[in-house]
This record gives structure tokens, C-alpha cells and sequence, in this order.
């Protein structure tokens, strides 16, 4: 492969990645604004109890699985590779957000919230990157349209 071709290739790998990082991070803020607004959480900066913050391990969940699948969609090879790069983006920072926020007041909830989010980050990315690229198949078709 030409070198040309080859820096071509890494950049859509870097492009599949964010991008699919950046649709994960906009429908989890969009979620989580709308779901301020309405009065299903506090306002800003106060504690949240466990009820909405099970509801925001869902949709971050989700959300997860989503951003992965974006990942894997746009990935130029080995969509299940970027889909746990992407993963493991995720797993990270949910570990620095955790490990900062570790005992810093009731405002930023129970220890359980900060630690799901770096539990669920490898298995939706996973669950995502499997919707494009089902290993046990030959089919190059997405689970559904088989």
C-alpha cells in the first residue's frame, strides 16, 4: 500500500473513532439537559439520588452501544477494533472522571454511578462494534438484515 494511501486509511480510522465519540457525548449531554429541564434531575451541582442516576446508567449504556455502532459503520477495516478503541476511550475517561470525583461530596452521587460507567464502556462498545461485524457468521450483513 502506498504511504499515501496508508495515511489515508489511519485518518479514517481517527475519523470513525471520534466521530462515533462525538455521538455518544451529544445524546448523552442532550439527554442529560432535557432531562435537567424537566425536573427529572436536580438542577446543576446538586446530589442526585440513585433512581435517576440508574435511569442515566441506562441511556448512557445505550448511548454506548450507539456511539460504537457509528464507530464500527464508518471504521475503513476491522470495525470491531474501532469500536473498542472507541471503547476504550470511553473506559478511560469514565476511570478519570470516577478517580476525580471520588469523594468530592454528595453532589456527584453514590460510588456505585462512577464505577458502572467504567464497567459498562468495553461491553456496549462490544455489543456496537458486534451489530456491524458479527464474528460467528460469514455474512457481511448487520445482524438484523440477515
Amino acid at each position: 500500500m502506498s504511504e499515501l494511501g496508508s495515511s489515508k486509511r489511519v485518518g479514517r480510522s481517527v475519523w470513525a473513532v471520534v466521530a462515533g465519540i462525538v455521538a455518544g457525548v451529544a445524546l448523552t449531554l442532550g439527554t442529560d439537559v432535557v432531562l435537567h429541564a424537566v425536573g427529572v434531575y436536580p438542577p446543576w451541582g446538586q446530589p442526585v439520588s440513585s433512581g435517576p442516576l440508574v435511569l442515566a446508567t441506562a441511556y448512557r449504556a445505550v448511548f454506548g452501544v450507539v456511539a460504537a455502532y457509528v464507530t464500527a459503520r464508518l471504521a475503513p477495516y476491522r470495525p470491531m477494533a474501532h469500536a473498542l478503541a472507541g471503547g476504550f476511550v470511553g473506559l478511560i475517561v469514565s476511570a478519570v472522571g470516577a478517580f476525580a470525583t471520588w469523594n468530592k461530596g454528595p453532589e456527584f452521587g453514590p460510588h456505585w454511578y462512577p464505577v458502572a460507567l467504567v464497567v459498562i464502556a468495553l461491553p456496549c462498545a462490544w455489543l456496537g462494534g458486534r451489530l456491524v461485524s458479527p464474528s460467528y457468521t460469514r455474512s457481511s450483513k448487520p445482524a438484523w438484515e440477515r
